[in-house]
């Protein structure tokens, strides 16, 4: 895994803070709750996003537009599909 810089919420410009709020507001509600840490390390997939605020957006509006409940996969399904995705690209993610 590469080790980037990210940025904090607490350290964000209000652009940022913005579209890191409006993100979090796309997602379906049975994504709310994080899931739980496989380490102690903070590793997110949204933090390595940060540095480019509108492709942090762009990415995640589209995530959470494919992880609608109105779409016929269940949650479960998701997860599937990602697991698999992520042993194929040999990903810890």
């Amino acid at each position: 895994m590469a080790w980037i810089k990210t940025v904090s919420f607490e350290e964000a410009d209000e652009k940022l803070k913005d579209i890191m709020m409006k993100t979090r507001m796309t997602y379906p509600q049975e994504y709310a709750a994080p899931a739980p840490k496989a380490s102690s390390i903070n590793e997110s997939i949204v933090d390595s996003h940060t540095l480019i605020p509108d492709a942090l957006y762009h990415a995640f509006a589209t995530f959470s537009a494919l992880m609608s409940p109105e779409l016929p996969l269940e949650r479960r399904q998701h997860e599937m599909i990602a697991t698999m995705v992520s042993v194929t690209n040999d990903c810890h993610y």
